[in-house]
């Protein structure tokens, strides 16, 4: 445990720091509650999961050693943070007719989540950062691969259902569609300045 420390705590500072999945979770948790945001959290953690596990193989560094790869992801990751910041930032409030996607908007759910981190080359950093810096606790490539897959993806469970529950505690101060439609719009914008890192 003494040696895993390190590791643990480098994986709960990179899943808890604000970003672009913990914009979309607490948009989530505004909107639709904890429970109906279930699905996108436990997407976003799979993907990252699935990320770590094939950093910690050493197959995350093809990304970084094809810059016509890496550009693809990019354009692709930005183009879906993009399109998820204009769907959130025309939503109004829940069940109330306001705006052009209340009252038939649902969820982000597992499927369209997966790709918010597969498509990220931040989290294809991170990963293989982890993956570098902590290759020393392998003892064998799969387990290894399993260690971090398993903590990145317990991690970003745990942060995002924090995340998404300071939404639902925020959502209580959202009395009026216009601060609804405040609230959605800086979520948008969260989410469009979360693509920047990715360009730098």
């Amino acid at each position: 445990m003494p040696t895993l420390l390190p590791l643990f705590l480098f994986v709960a500072a990179s899943t808890l720091s604000p970003g672009g999945a913990t914009s979309l979770a607490t948009a989530s948790g505004a909107r639709f509650g904890l429970s109906r945001s279930l699905p996108l959290i436990l997407g976003i953690a799979f993907s990252l999961a699935f990320v770590a596990t094939i950093a910690a193989f050493g197959l995350g560094n093809l990304i970084a050693q094809a810059p016509g790869l890496e550009l693809a992801v990019k354009v692709t990751g930005s183009a879906y943070l993009l399109w998820l910041a204009w769907r959130i930032a025309r939503s109004g409030a829940p069940s109330t007719g306001a705006g052009p996607d209340a009252g038939s908007d649902e969820p982000l759910g597992f499927t369209n989540a997966i790709p918010l981190l597969l498509l990220n080359p931040k989290s294809w950093a991170m990963t293989v950062s982890a993956a570098a810096a902590f290759s020393p606790l392998a003892t064998h490539p799969a387990g290894f691969a399993a260690l971090l897959g398993v903590s990145f993806g317990l991690a970003a469970c745990a942060s995002l259902i924090l995340w998404c529950w300071l939404g639902v505690l925020l959502a209580r101060l959202l009395r009026t569609s216009r601060h609804w439609r405040l609230f959605n719009l800086a979520m948008a914008a969260l989410l469009v300045l979360s693509i920047i890192p990715t360009w730098s």
